[in-house]
């Protein structure tokens, strides 16, 4: 198949269309991916995609050689139960690198993969672009010498990151955070409260247990007991909780069964559900970020199993884990950890929050400033630029 383009040049070339084997292992890669692809094919129409992705990245026509689903997972130790899974999918991919012989790789975020996938590639002689940098700067910064090896071009979404890759002499770009696009409500506060079947006269707390399956077994238990605790606390409370794609209402129903509160329980609408919340708790992640956008007072909650927290704590550099107080280099919002993540503790700061309004305004304001950091609107279609210009740039 060939079609006609106009170059940024002005000059017309003759070509096939270009491939990219893209790999987005996890939901919020998903989403991100979905987002640049739609960047990229609004310049280069004709594109093909392949490779490991989700619901979002289907639904912008990649074809999925590996469903995501089937390799997400937190914490180090976890790895190993998909061990088996990310073995054949690494195979899976081997394969079509081979065969379909793309002219790019993306890789976005989902290290310990990906990693390994841009050896695989590398070898093959294929380009690499890596978008959504691994926390190099949290723990093991050692990968900064292998991406300068292995990787084309990094994209990255802080300008922290910058100077960290530059030291290492990778060719680095950043080109701001795509949240700030994406995390958009559909409804009104009002229309929002309505549709869910909330009560506009409650105040009302968003939990966020997470978008994986480790994480909601782990942290949806305490998290509603938390909120029962506080709903005897404080009578006029509701609570709504938005399911992450993959996640089956029946294991809130399971959680739910000697707990009585007001709760409502909506599949997507994550930002809607954000928007209406007077507070979040919320798994710590990219959910941090986005309510940080939103300018929602949260709760940070984080647990994993025992020995990865403590290979986590010996590896890990930086003082927080939420990313809300990575970006503001200090503690705006209240981190709970491994036996913090207690309904009692969690209610306790939850309370406190709720009956000082002077405190919640302070880390609303907070919030601001983590906004103004991750830079200006357009970041999707800045790293689709510089794809484009990669793919175009490459003689395969």
């Amino acid at each position: 198949m060939t079609s006609t383009k106009k170059r940024n040049n002005g000059a017309t070339d003759r070509m096939t269309s270009k491939k990219i084997l893209l790999v987005a292992g996890e939901v919020s890669g998903d989403l991100h991916g979905s987002h640049l692809l739609e960047a990229i094919q609004r310049i280069e129409p004709d594109v093909q995609c392949r490779g490991i992705g989700g619901e979002s990245l289907e639904k912008k026509g990649m074809k999925l050689l590996v469903p995501a689903h089937s390799l997400s997972v937190v914490g180090i130790t976890e790895v190993l139960t998909k061990l088996p899974s990310i073995l054949k999918a690494l195979q899976r991919l081997k394969k079509s690198l081979d065969e379909e012989r793309p002219d790019l790789v993306i890789l976005i975020d989902f290290p310990e993969f990906n990693l390994r996938l841009a050896k695989i590639a590398h070898r093959r002689g294929i380009p690499i672009v890596y978008y959504i940098s691994p926390q190099v700067w949290a723990w093991r910064p050692q990968r900064t010498k292998v991406i300068a090896r292995l990787v084309k071009k990094m994209i990255v979404l802080f300008p922290f990151e910058v100077p960290l890759y530059e030291a290492a002499g990778v060719d680095v770009e950043w080109v701001g955070h795509p949240l700030l696009d994406i995390v958009k409500p559909r409804l009104s506060k009002e229309g929002a409260l309505q549709q869910f079947g909330l009560d506009p006269k409650r105040r009302t707390i968003g939990l966020l247990p997470g978008s994986r399956m480790h994480e909601v077994e782990r942290l949806l238990p305490p998290l509603l007991a938390s909120a029962h605790l506080l709903q005897q606390e404080v009578p006029d409370l509701q609570f709504v909780l938005p399911l992450a794609p993959g996640i089956p209402k029946t294991m809130v129903s399971s959680s739910m069964k000697n707990i009585s509160i007001p709760l409502k329980v909506v599949e997507g609408s994550t930002y809607d559900v954000m928007n209406l919340s007077e507070l979040l708790i919320t798994a710590s992640g990219t959910a941090t970020l986005e309510g940080a956008i939103l300018g929602k007072p949260m709760i940070i909650i984080y647990r994993v199993s025992l020995p990865s927290y403590w290979i986590g704590r010996a590896l890990i550099r930086v003082d927080h884990i939420g990313l809300v107080n990575l970006v503001a280099e200090k503690e705006i919002a209240p981190e709970l950890i491994q036996k913090e993540v207690h309904p009692r503790r969690i209610a306790d700061e939850a309370f406190r929050l709720l009956k000082d309004p002077l405190l919640s305004r302070n880390m609303v304001e907070s919030m601001g400033e983590v906004r103004k950091k991750l830079g200006e609107s357009g970041a999707a279609q800045r790293a689709a630029q510089i794809v484009v210009s990669l793919l175009h740039e490459q003689k395969i």
